[in-house]
């Protein structure tokens, strides 16, 4: 009864500040780069929103994520087969299902993928998700690149051999890095944040210490597409480096918590430790980061990112809220018309 009061308070305290922060700012961003980073949940979704839109999101970080449509709309498959791998997912009918959705338009061209970035990092001690479902995903990729001679220039690196449970490893202070409890910021030494920068932008010449651009909130109400509920917060947050805000081209990278891993459940340690921002500074790139909601219709208790249907039969493709949600964020943020 009272973890159930609890979560109401959380969900009643979320409706109030709903339309109080601004909407995102206008920047002058630059279409070849931006990217998308996910944790667990996030990194689900990660990986919808570049296979949904490929012409967008040309980076992937996919941090202890699976391979796309895993879960195939079934909760049980979600945490059977797409977490534990047990059975392990079927590689060849998940690019089979892609390229029909893509033949369909339900999904952007997979030809969009030639030359696009995808960074898998997973930890070898990860209990949740099994590290097979996390190079099933590495696969996933590998057989579209493979079997396909346009895409002969996609990126793809499988990061798996680092010793680290369910979490996004810090260099600075975090968790210990052999459990995965909250804020699932796991003191490693090895900056996860950093590697994902590298990965989808290349190497910078000096990365800064300490973030010196701001971090802001924003009305993610104000995005809802014709007025249909995402499942999101009411607010969501962007970081702006110095170069950003005083209109100097832009790039992009949109960063997904994992499952309670949102601000209700951890408060701003996300947004501000995770160590994305001061290699935002370093990058000219701004973070975005959206937030998810709690909720027990449809059932989501842990707040997380819709990767097995929640949100409707087409959560995965350019229909799914959710997706559709974070093209618009972007496109909000500056990306030109046509794309």
């Amino acid at each position: 009864m009272r973890k159930t009061l609890g979560l109401l308070a959380v969900l009643l305290a979320s409706l109030a500040h709903a339309g109080d922060a601004p909407p995102l700012p206008r920047l002058k961003l630059d279409p070849a780069r931006v990217g998308v980073a996910g944790l667990s949940s996030g990194a689900y979704m990660a990986t919808q929103a570049q296979i949904a839109y490929p012409e967008i999101f040309h980076g992937a970080a996919i941090v202890a994520g699976g391979p796309y449509g895993c879960a195939g709309g079934q909760l049980a498959t979600a945490l059977g087969s797409c977490m534990k791998g047990v059975p392990a997912p079927d590689i060849d009918a998940l690019v089979a299902r892609a390229r029909k959705l893509s033949a369909a338009g339900s999904i952007g061209p997979l030809a969009g993928l030639a030359g696009a970035r995808v960074y898998l990092l997973h930890g070898k001690d990860d209990a949740l998700v099994a590290p097979a479902v996390a190079e099933a995903g590495a696969r996933f990729y590998e057989k579209l690149r493979d079997s396909d001679p346009r895409l002969k220039g996609m990126r793809v690196r499988d990061d798996g051999q680092r010793a680290f449970a369910h979490n996004l490893p810090v260099a600075q202070a975090g968790e210990d890095c052999g459990k995965s409890v909250a804020p699932f910021l796991g003191h490693c030494g090895f900056d996860a944040a950093g590697a994902i920068f590298a990965e989808l932008f290349g190497k910078p010449a000096h990365p800064v210490s300490t973030p010196r651009g701001a971090l802001r909130t924003f009305d993610q109400d104000a995005l809802r597409r014709d007025g249909k509920d995402a499942f999101l917060a009411g607010e969501g947050y962007l970081y702006l480096p110095p170069s950003c805000a005083a209109g100097k081209p832009c790039g992009l990278l949109v960063a997904l918590h994992g499952c309670k891993q949102n601000v209700d459940a951890v408060g701003e340690a996300f947004v501000r430790d995770a160590g994305f921002n001061r290699w935002a500074d370093a990058y000219d790139v701004a973070v975005l980061y959206p937030q998810t909601r709690a909720s027990f219709a449809p059932l989501n208790p842990q707040a997380c990112w819709d990767w097995w249907g929640y949100s409707g039969a087409d959560y995965d493709t350019r229909q799914g809220v959710q997706v559709r949600w974070l093209v618009d964020a972007v496109r909000a943020l500056g990306l030109p018309s046509g794309r």
